[in-house]
């Protein structure tokens, strides 16, 4: 198994290991296309052998001809289940190569294919739009390795609302340890790649499982099936030894036909019931297998492992049960099913029985394995972040309200050759940071990298920050306002419906932190600042904590006002001739150099 140490030096990075898989798996891949040309061509060989051994001799011998066509066929058998295998084990190849280029491209901050999330959008939600958490280019789309729906919906749960903070620092521990099993995580992502495991697929299996079988639960049926059997295969041996007319076995082959299909008449309801689930079940199977098999030490993972046991035997060997006979009932349509299985064994009824047994063993443990599966997929998604990030931290939590202390916070989504990083602190009760600065400055980028590195934590995620402690808070935010025609709401209206949440929270003093970017823009300057100013004392006068940026210099006279509650900060521009110069660091104090009238004048607007 590979190891890679996340405290990593230059010489031996992400891209590194990326790469390295990326020539395994390709090699890998030759390798096994030059197997499948052998077997075909071995196939082809005994045919050959096999059609030439028989003809000659049947023509020389007779019956002994079968010999050679039966050992024939055995082999071409045994070839055909080895050409099988070989052929999973190219498909698992090629899908790891896909999932290591795929890592590549997003070491390049190249991931806008990926599935973005945007069937979570909610309606309205504190800050999932102000901070792109869904959509195209969004937290989501960089962050999530989930291919299950289970996994899908609740890496999307998690990056809207906060967890425990035990909860959390048990998640870490667990992202930490999963980081480092690198070939355990690729292949966990690699079954999951094969089929999409459905929540419809779920809800089939508890459908079924919350209903109760009427047909075949008495233990009688299953000495009657022996019986039967028993009873049609020894006529069907008497009829082809001679002993019983072919009139007399037609006449009973009639019977074991109807006879069969009105008892399967019974076993329909389960197999519409479970209809077309093999597949995601056969994946499901794979997942939950290799969370068994693998070895573990954190309590996170441990307890995943403990869910999973049930009362007999492991829940991947269940499911494998499942899958099985699932297989079986699929026979229910084909020929041999039709004129030989059910006839003459009651197949159908056969498949209900076990399943009834199936069910009753796992009637209340189903559901965990789901469960199971979609945080597996969330911590493998985490510890890929872990992975290719390892100079991030994973963040501290205090206890006190409300604490947020950073070094070289960024923004997680730009790439690091353009990500310009910044301290910044904010401690106790009815505090305000005011920030000031320039258009392009940089202070919508500075509110969503406190916004999307907060989201981050509360998820258990490592931050993009060198270090960073927080209180466990409800993130609320108001930054990216837009109208509604459908509901006939203008951008001011949106935004007062926004802000009046935000009110409503701080004053039940809900342990809030408050992002706020130009505050009632939608109206006049005297309107807004006036507004605004009222805001800020009333978020003061309940003790909210918030940062809160704008274009509204004179606004930051309010700290003369509350100097121990309102500190200002700002971000500036150099301007050189008619050239702007950002260097996007967050500074103490009121923005002294403005930039709209340069950037007016340059767009060809005659300013006297």
């Amino acid at each position: 198994m590979f190891t890679f140490p996340i405290d990593m030096t230059n010489e031996f990075s992400p891209k590194d290991f990326y790469q390295h898989q990326l020539e395994k798996f390709t090699r890998q891949v030759i390798k096994l296309q030059q197997k499948r040309a052998r077997f075909g061509w071995a196939r082809f060989a005994v045919f050959l052998m096999t059609i030439v051994a028989a003809y000659q001799l049947f023509s020389s011998y007779g019956l002994a001809g079968f010999i050679p066509t039966v050992l024939g066929i055995g082999i071409l058998l045994y070839l055909v289940s080895l050409d099988t295998f070989n052929n999973e084990k190219l498909r698992n190849a090629k899908t790891l190569i896909q999932l290591n280029e795929d890592e590549l491209r997003a070491l390049n901050h190249q991931y806008t294919d990926r599935e973005n999330g945007s069937q979570f959008i909610p309606h309205e939600h504190a800050y999932a739009n102000d901070l792109d958490i869904f959509g195209p280019a969004s937290v989501y789309q960089w962050l999530s390795r989930c291919y299950t729906e289970q996994g899908r919906q609740r890496l999307a749960a998690n990056l809207l609302q906060p967890l425990s903070v035990s909860f959390l620092l048990s998640r870490q521990e667990a992202v930490k340890e999963l980081a480092q099993k690198l070939d355990w995580r690729q292949q966990w992502q690699s079954f999951a790649m094969q089929t999409t495991i459905t929540t419809a697929t779920e809800q089939k299996i508890e459908s079924w499982l919350k209903e109760d079988e009427k047909h075949f639960l008495h233990p009688v049926w299953r000495t009657v099936i022996a019986v039967y059997s028993i009873i049609t295969i020894a006529t069907a041996i008497a009829a082809i030894l001679g002993y019983l007319g072919a009139t007399v076995f037609s006449t009973l082959f009639l019977f074991y036909l109807v006879f069969s299909f009105l008892l399967g008449r019974n076993t329909t309801k389960s197999y519409i019931q479970l209809n077309g689930i093999v597949k995601e079940a056969a994946v499901l199977q794979s997942l939950i297998n290799w969370i068994e098999s693998a070895e573990v030490h954190s309590a996170h993972l441990k307890n995943l492992q403990s869910t999973l046991k049930g009362n007999t035997q492991a829940a991947g060997e269940e499911l494998r049960s499942l899958k099985k006979i699932l297989d079986r009932f699929d026979l229910r349509y084909s020929m041999i099913g039709f004129l030989l299985l059910n006839p003459f064994l009651l197949w159908d009824v056969r498949q209900v029985i076990a399943l009834n047994r199936w069910r009753k063993r796992n009637k209340t443990l189903t559901k965990k394995w789901f469960e199971v599966a979609a945080e597996t997929e969330v911590l493998h998604s985490i510890s890929t972040l872990h992975f290719n990030h390892p100079g991030w931290v994973f963040p501290s939590f205090s206890q006190q309200h409300f604490t947020l202390e950073g070094e070289c916070i960024g923004h997680p989504l730009l790439a690091d050759e353009q990500r310009v990083n910044n301290d910044f602190t904010l401690k106790g009760l009815g505090k305000i940071s005011l920030i000031t600065g320039s258009n392009m400055a940089g202070k919508s980028t500075f509110l969503r990298s406190l916004g999307v590195n907060i989201a981050l934590a509360l998820a258990g995620a490592p931050v993009c920050a060198s270090r960073l402690l927080v209180s466990p808070v409800q993130l609320v935010s108001s930054m990216r306002i837009a109208d509604n025609l459908a509901e006939n709401t203008s951008t001011f209206y949106a935004e007062l419906k926004k802000l009046r949440t935000i009110i409503e929270m701080v004053k039940a003093h809900q342990p809030v932190f408050i992002l706020l970017d130009e505050i009632l823009r939608g109206t006049n300057s005297y309107d807004r600042h006036k507004g605004a100013v009222a805001l800020i004392k009333q978020l003061i006068k309940e003790r909210a904590i918030a940062v809160i940026a704008t274009h509204d210099v004179a606004l930051a006279e309010i700290e003369n006002t509350f100097p121990q509650s309102v500190t200002n900060y700002h971000f500036d521009v150099k301007i050189e001739g008619e050239e702007l110069y950002f260097d996007y660091k967050l500074k103490q104090g009121v923005c002294k150099s403005l930039n709209a009238s340069l950037l007016m004048k340059k767009i060809g607007i005659d300013l006297e």
